[in-house]
């Protein structure tokens, strides 16, 4: 049925189109949110990757990768995004955590330093780790979706959760030596 809606709206069909689109929207604005952090420069890069999708997809040779296909030109909306505004790192700080997590103290502490952590992430390691993370693609589908060899994508995401776990260690260090009131 979805390959069928995918080969129907490569002919030129509207309704397909939006049906395909409103299936997946709410997962593109979230991949989105994610690596903007703000909502108006999210809604645009969806709003560009459905306009080049819909361009473009005559193009998509396999119609059953139509959800990863997606998926990269909304990162790459992100991107451009980031190129237009020249501010790249300090847009893109993603919440690693799902919004419904509980306001006590430990969890916004958690939150904080998980944000801090990614916030000195590459913005290309950030796009892997949104995209293997939060929106659970394979190693080799993220590569696929960002036009990069599989070990890339292996290697932006090691290098990326060792930054992470670094920079946790490093808060958690301060946060001890702060409580204990030594250097």
């Amino acid at each position: 049925m979805r390959r069928d809606l995918v080969e129907a709206a490569s002919r030129g069909d509207h309704e397909a189109f939006e049906v395909l689109a409103t299936s997946v929207g709410d997962r593109l604005y979230a991949v989105a949110r994610l690596i903007l952090r703000q909502t108006d420069l999210a809604e645009d890069a969806v709003q560009e990757a459905l306009v080049r999708a819909w361009q473009q997809l005559p193009s998509l040779r396999d119609p059953d990768r139509f959800d990863a296909w997606l998926h990269r030109l909304v990162v790459n909306a992100c991107a451009d995004q980031g190129r237009q505004l020249r501010r790249w790192s300090q847009q893109v700080r993603p919440l690693l955590l799902d919004a419904s997590v509980s306001d006590d103290t430990g969890a916004v502490a958690d939150r904080e330093q998980l944000e801090r952590g990614f916030s000195r992430l590459k913005p290309e390691q950030r796009a892997v780790v949104v995209l293997h993370y939060y929106s659970g693609f394979s190693a080799a589908e993220i590569a696929h979706m960002l036009d990069i060899p599989e070990g890339t994508a292996r290697s932006r995401l090691h290098y990326a959760t060792e930054a992470m776990r670094a920079a946790l260690e490093a808060d958690a260090r301060q946060s001890t030596v702060a409580q204990n009131g030594t250097a």
